[in-house]
C-alpha cells in the first residue's frame, strides 16, 4: 500500500526517503562538529565547512522532511520559500549597509 498523495495531492515521503535524509543530516552535523573537536584547523576553514555544511543541510531538510521539488503542487511553498530568503537578505543586506554608512559618518 502506498501513501505518496493524501487527499489534498500532498506528496508524503517513504521510510526509505526519510531515513536517506536523517543520515545526509547526520553525517552534516557530524563533519563539523568533529573538526572543531578535533582541532587544528585554521578558523578559515572550520567557517567556510560549516557555512557549506549548514547550507547542504538546510537543502536537505528542504527536500526529504519538507518534499519541496519543482512539481506543480509545490509551486507556491517553492514560490513563498525563496520570497522569505529574499527578505531576510535584503533586510540583513540593508543593516549592514546602514550601520556601514554610520560607522562611516561617525568616523569623519
Amino acid at each position: 500500500m502506498s501513501h505518496e498523495h493524501n487527499a489534498a495531492g500532498a506528496a508524503h515521503g517513504n521510510a526509505k526517503q526519510y531515513t536517506i535524509g536523517f543520515i545526509l543530516s547526520v553525517i552534516l552535523t557530524l563533519i563539523p562538529f568533529g573538526m572543531v573537536m578535533a582541532g587544528g584547523f585554521s578558523r578559515g576553514l572550520l567557517v567556510a565547512v560549516i557555512a557549506i555544511t549548514a547550507i547542504a543541510q538546510v537543502l536537505i531538510q528542504l527536500v526529504y522532511f519538507l518534499h519541496m521539488n519543482s512539481s506543480s503542487e509545490q509551486r507556491w511553498n517553492v514560490i513563498a520559500f525563496v520570497y522569505t530568503i529574499l527578505c531576510i537578505a535584503v533586510l540583513l543586506i540593508g543593516s549592514v549597509w546602514i550601520m556601514n554608512y554610520l560607522h562611516l559618518n561617525m568616523m569623519i
